[in-house]
């Protein structure tokens, strides 16, 4: 019985020793982590040769292996493109790769062509590359110390070479010099001329012009033997009295509307009168003070003059607009007169102007048979500034409109011409064109004649 006992102890102790290496074990095996996980997928094909697998690699220092259409070989260590397709080959007892099937749905010959032609790095080249982009990316890298020098150096080197940035009054002295230098030739002073032109639009440049005493360099150049050198003089100085009243008034007391209608009063090339006319009419242009000279100057005279001897019909458009804006411009002043909160250069502005008697003489020296003649003209814009001074000067010209029968005449027969042009328009969807204006001054005026 004692026997009995001591083998059953034996036993139960024996059980309890295996039980223990069993736990071990299990807790060995779970303890330890695979550097990949395999999970073995069955075959649906029906073979035992092979089973597919799902790779999960941590791919921090990997190498990562471009899988290809065919079967190859993934080593220890290796990882592979998200969406591959990897195999645990069951003969073999090794991992296989090859493309996904969504990454073969878009693999053409094409892409194989490019990929096979595609350099590939190695991860030592790749950090390598990584490391020159860092460098260059440095501002304080020494190469960049050598590209770029300091400002201060370069200012130093800018005025050295004389490059420094010059300003307007500082060209404009210098090409008054230019001007002015005995050595300069006929062109090398057209080329200044042209260049002041472009400079005394602005205002304050013109106004400094005058103070450097450009005003003068310029009526002198009015009398140059050289047709060329009046011809941009007179077009500098138009575009530096353009709406530019200081100069205005420096120009008036400088004399220069009385060189100017001397030269309009003489023959001179075409291309001087038109320049000469320009700079006239910029000289009146909202300047009261200067109309009521150019009227005791004889400048309606001198205008008549021109206009009979105009035959092209070019000067004598340029002068009826030039009085149409004269008349214009009294006009609008009148009329602003009526508001109460104008100031009190408005009044003075007035004034000035009720003491040109523009319209009054407009009529004694033969205008309003003269406007009418640009009627003639075969072109439509002649036609039309022609019809809006004679609309403008019809209160003091009413009695000699009504008595001239060539003008009666030619504004019926330019009525029924503008009229079918009129209905030209309206055909291709042009229902207020610009003959429908014509038209429209010409009702204008024959109202204003038959009361």
């Amino acid at each position: 019985m004692h026997q009995m006992s001591s083998r059953a102890a034996g036993g139960a102790a024996l059980l309890l020793l295996l039980l223990l290496l069993h736990c071990c074990h299990i807790a060995s095996t779970r303890g330890h982590k695979s550097d990949s996980a395999l999970a073995v997928m069955e075959n649906t094909g029906g073979g035992d040769e092979e089973e597919e697998v799902t790779v999960e690699e941590d791919e921090g220092d990997l190498e990562v292996v471009q899988p290809t259409e065919e079967w190859q070989t993934l080593q220890p260590g290796q990882a592979v493109p998200a969406g591959s397709h990897v195999r645990l080959n069951l003969q073999t007892g090794q991992r296989e790769v090859r493309l996904g099937e969504e990454q073969l749905k878009y693999w053409t010959q094409e892409h194989r062509e490019t990929e096979e032609s595609r350099p590939s790095f190695s991860p030592t080249e790749l950090k390598r590359a990584m490391k020159k982009i860092k460098e260059d990316m440095n501002p304080a890298s020494k190469d960049q110390q050598q590209t770029f020098r300091p400002l201060e150096e370069l200012k130093k080197d800018m005025a050295q070479l004389d490059l420094l940035v010059e300003t307007d009054v500082q060209i404009m002295r210098r090409l008054l010099e230019s001007f002015n230098s005995s050595e300069s030739t006929t062109e090398q002073r057209l080329s200044v001329l042209m260049e002041l032109e472009y400079l005394v639009h602005q205002v304050d440049n013109a106004q400094t012009l005058c103070w450097m005493g450009g005003l003068q360099l310029l009526l002198e150049g009015l009398n140059s033997s050289d047709f060329r050198l009046q011809q941009s003089c007179a077009f500098v100085l138009g575009s530096a009295v353009s709406s530019n009243p200081l100069v205005q008034v420096k120009a008036v007391e400088s004399g220069a509307l009385q060189t100017l209608l001397t030269m309009l009063a003489t023959a001179q090339p075409l291309p001087v009168t038109k320049k000469v006319l320009f700079a006239v009419a910029s000289l009146l242009r909202n300047f009261p003070y200067a109309q009521r000279h150019f009227l005791t100057h004889g400048g309606l005279q001198v205008l008549s003059e021109l206009f009979r001897a105009d035959g092209g019909g070019v000067l004598r458009t340029r002068i009826v607009t030039m009085l149409y804006d004269m008349i214009s411009e009294k006009e609008l002043i009148s009329q602003a007169g009526l508001d109460l909160g104008l100031d009190a250069t408005h009044e003075e502005r007035l004034r000035q102007y009720s003491a040109v008697s523009l319209q009054g003489e407009l009529r004694e020296k033969g205008w309003c048979s003269l406007v009418p003649q640009l009627l003639e003209s075969t072109e439509h814009d002649y036609r039309e500034k022609a019809l809006r001074a004679l609309l403008a000067m019809a209160p003091v010209c009413l009695d000699q409109y009504r008595s001239d029968g060539s003008l009666l005449g030619s504004l019926l027969s330019l009525r029924e011409q503008y009229l079918e042009m009129v209905q030209s328009e309206m055909i291709v969807g042009e229902e207020n064109g610009y003959f429908g204006e014509i038209v429209e001054l010409i009702n204008a005026l024959q109202v204003k004649i038959k009361r």
